[in-house]
């Protein structure tokens, strides 16, 4: 997100289909996740990252910013999942994740929710889905931006099974 606020210009509701989505349509999902101390050391074992200033209080890395930091990768998942209610319900495939930027460590105890920009709907080859890009923002508690990710899906057409 640019420095500028985004504001919310619509909402796409739960379950929406390939017609449901325009470019430039803005929104904030209603969701969000605090960032608890089993979330932060969990996240990092499990997707096996052994860096210490995500479970060990005693790293330098933990002293130094004060409390122990998220997983980049996690921030990012969690992100995309908050989205996922109002984005992907009806996902056929995920084609990919273009970009991500990590803008800003998530620290254990951070609250994040997610804002989501339509950058563009296109037809597939496939006749019951086409693929819409979107742009996902994480945001902390204080309204600051914490990363950033562009992804693209093949999103099911209404009426198509």
């Amino acid at each position: 997100m640019s420095s500028r606020e985004k504001t919310p210009r619509g909402h796409v509701p739960e379950g929406s289909c390939f017609e449901d989505f325009v470019a430039g349509t803005v929104f904030r999902h209603k969701r969000g996740k605090t960032m608890g101390e089993v979330d932060v050391a969990l996240a990092a074992q499990m997707m096996m990252n052994t860096a210490h200033g995500h479970f060990n209080n005693a790293a330098p890395e933990v002293a130094r910013l004060g409390r122990r930091v998220a997983f980049g990768g996690y921030t990012a998942s969690l992100v995309i999942g908050l989205t996922a209610r109002d984005t992907t319900e009806n996902a056929v495939a995920e084609l990919g994740i273009d970009r991500l930027r990590l803008v800003k460590p998530v620290f254990e105890g951070d609250s994040i929710h997610a804002i989501t920009e339509v950058l563009s709907t296109e037809p597939s080859e496939r006749p019951d889905a086409g693929v819409v890009t979107f742009r996902h923002y994480g945001i902390n508690q204080d309204n600051e931006q914490v990363c950033e990710v562009v992804r693209r899906v093949l999103v099911r057409r209404r009426g198509a099974r």
